[in-house]
């Protein structure tokens, strides 16, 4: 199974990346495919317990176990996460994965290389050719949110708010395209819709608006793709 990359570049001091990654507080407010951290104290390497909401009425539960490595010689940092769900609910059953913070000279290099195995055998699997790449579109919607959250300082949840006003007006706007084109017969109507349709997806969003579009989905180099030796030691 394919891993899923995603890599950002954030306009913010180094430090500042690793506090809002690292901290299971604020973690939660840019993450959306996290509704709940909870850090379990005491524990090294740090562990900690997370609450997803599927969707209205099904939330999972699943544990994870991170390490981070602060002061590598070249500046760079990393941290190491293995993570899983005892919730027969859950698709995913276990997995792992790791963040690198790349210092240079236009801002820090935020990227994440992760997989996981799916439960439920051959449904499972099936299941994941829809989830896996959600999964990966989330991730890196996410990943853009941190961005503007720490370049523009846009908190979390207006960059959420944001998104949700810009997604009800292109529908709005298609809508009234398409009841427009309806007075010229179906046919106009459908070219319509599809011209209509077709432009807002296409209009970039606003830069305080949150897109997975501005994420990179492929690694550059082999060093960005390669699971960091921390993750052994998890």
């Amino acid at each position: 199974m394919r891993p899923i990359y995603v890599e950002t570049l954030i306009d913010a001091p180094l430090a500042h990346v690793w506090w809002a990654t690292q901290e299971p507080g604020e973690h939660r407010r840019w993450d959306v495919r996290f509704g709940r951290i909870d850090a379990v104290p005491g524990t090294a390497p740090a562990r900690f317990r997370y609450a997803t909401t599927v969707f209205p009425g099904l939330t999972v539960h699943g544990w994870g176990v991170s390490a981070g490595e602060r002061d590598r010689p070249d500046g760079a940092r990393t941290s190491a996460l293995r993570f899983g769900s005892d919730d027969p609910r859950s698709l995913i059953a276990a997995g792992s994965g790791y963040w690198r913070y790349l210092p240079g000279p236009h801002g820090v290099r935020f990227l994440t290389g992760y997989s996981y195995v799916p439960r439920w055998g051959r449904l499972g699997r099936l299941v994941d050719l829809a989830f896996r790449p959600l999964f990966g579109w989330a991730t890196a919607w996410s990943f853009d949110r941190l961005r503007i959250w720490l370049e523009h300082g846009v908190p979390p949840e207006r960059a959420r708010a944001n998104a949700a006003r810009e997604v009800v007006l292109r529908l709005v706007t298609v809508a009234a395209a398409g009841t427009a084109g309806s007075a010229a017969g179906p046919i106009a109507a459908a070219l319509t819709l599809v011209a209509v349709g077709a432009a807002a997806c296409l209009v970039p969003p606003h830069p305080h608006t949150p897109a997975a579009r501005r994420c990179r989905r492929h690694p550059l180099d082999r060093l960005a793709a390669r699971p960091p030796t921390l993750l052994e030691q998890l």
